[in-house]
């Protein structure tokens, strides 16, 4: 079956309910539309979120199963115990979104390409500006080695990618941001082995969607669209 294909200045017509998100490739449920931030803000609060590559339409995704990790079950090995005890890197709290995500769209072995496009920075960093992102960064002196960043809805962190330049940065941001005590959940969207490492699960996007249901704020949305349209009106 077709999915919607959204026009670029279109900012009315609604997402699709995720049920009809195709189950190959999965959870694909719209192309087009624009990354702004009421956009944005409306996709993750409806379990949707963005994932293309430079030169691609805007595909937005939201598969079934969901990869989250519940905090109280981060795992935490020996020897990651040991780097974190050891006072080796020092960890800083939405002090480098823009770099975080440029580190994160950094070429990567056996890839040739990213999804973390301009485009993607400049729409993040409006959201991260209006208080809805948030980035963790992992520092060895004066350099930064990792760190990781994401979209959070009341008590539920979206995370959208993480990056190490040293080794287990991005674990230690990672086991930090579960550790923190801010967060009910941590969506992890998709599966892999080093998420699986940390105590990731995959669990049913109905499941996923009560969870964000339940502590994603969404008692909010109607607030935060109209503070989104202020805060446009007013930098215009």
């Amino acid at each position: 079956m077709p999915i919607p294909f959204l026009a670029p200045d279109d900012e009315l017509t609604d997402f699709p309910h995720v049920r009809t998100a195709l189950s190959e490739p999965d959870g694909l449920l719209m192309a087009g539309g624009n990354l702004s931030p009421g956009r944005l803000l409306n996709a993750y609060r409806s379990g949707i979120f963005p994932w293309y590559e430079e030169g691609e339409p805007i595909l937005w995704w939201s598969p079934d199963p969901r990869c989250i990790i519940r905090p109280e079950n981060i795992r935490v090995t020996k020897s990651l115990g040991k780097t974190i005890r050891s006072g080796k890197y020092e960890i800083t709290d939405n002090l480098a979104y823009r770099e975080v995500m440029k580190q994160c769209g950094a070429p990567r072995a056996h890839s040739s390409g990213t999804w973390v496009t301009d485009d993607m920075i400049e729409a993040y960093c409006k959201l991260h500006e209006y208080g809805f992102a948030r980035s963790l960064e992992v520092w060895m002196g004066p350099r930064l080695v990792g760190g990781l960043y994401g979209i959070q809805l009341g008590t539920v962190f979206i995370g959208e990618s993480m990056f190490s330049r040293e080794r287990d940065a991005s674990k230690v941001a990672l086991v930090h941001l579960a550790q923190s005590g801010k967060y009910d959940l941590i969506d992890c969207q998709l599966e892999n082995p080093h998420l699986t490492s940390m105590g990731s699960e995959n669990i049913s996007r109905d499941r996923y969607l009560n969870y964000l249901k339940r502590f994603g704020d969404l008692q909010n949305a109607k607030f935060d669209t109209e503070r989104l349209q202020n805060a446009a009106e007013h930098s215009a």
